[in-house]
């Protein structure tokens, strides 16, 4: 049994702040072994056209992402919340190998159990090639 990911659903106004500010601030490490602790054991995810399941899949889909993703930096906001699921919207900034920067855009599902862990995670992003002076993101 695992222990308790504070706040719990059902979520109010408030908690579903610190959810959200709790991942976005989680991200901002790049650090997939801290990450993919917010994740139950068998999580679902939808990450653009991948499908991935359980914790240990998305410690490595991180590990990549984070590997080819260089300099990234996200800013996440809730859109809504009822019980135990909310939408998010984000943006964040990156650049490739090659030093072409991104701002990647958009919009997540989130179901959380019981414990407060992550079990369902849709995210739909797109990609916008931007020049380095018009980042936002810092």
């Amino acid at each position: 049994m695992e222990n308790k990911r504070y706040p719990l659903p059902p979520f109010t106004m408030e908690t579903a702040l610190q959810k959200v500010q709790a991942a976005e601030d989680a991200w901002n490490t790049k650090d997939p072994e801290k990450v993919c602790m917010a994740y139950t054991i068998d999580t679902e995810w939808r990450n653009r056209t991948d499908f991935i399941n359980g914790r240990e899949e998305v410690k490595q889909f991180l590990k990549r992402k984070w590997e080819k993703e260089l300099d990234y930096k996200l800013k996440k906001e809730l859109w809504g919340f009822k019980d135990n699921r909310m939408a998010v919207r984000f943006e964040y900034e990156w650049h490739d190998a090659a030093g072409q920067w991104y701002r990647s855009y958009g919009n997540e599902l989130w179901e959380f159990d019981e414990n407060g862990y992550m079990q369902k995670r849709f995210a739909s992003i797109n990609d916008l090639a931007i020049a380095e002076t018009d980042r936002k993101l810092f």
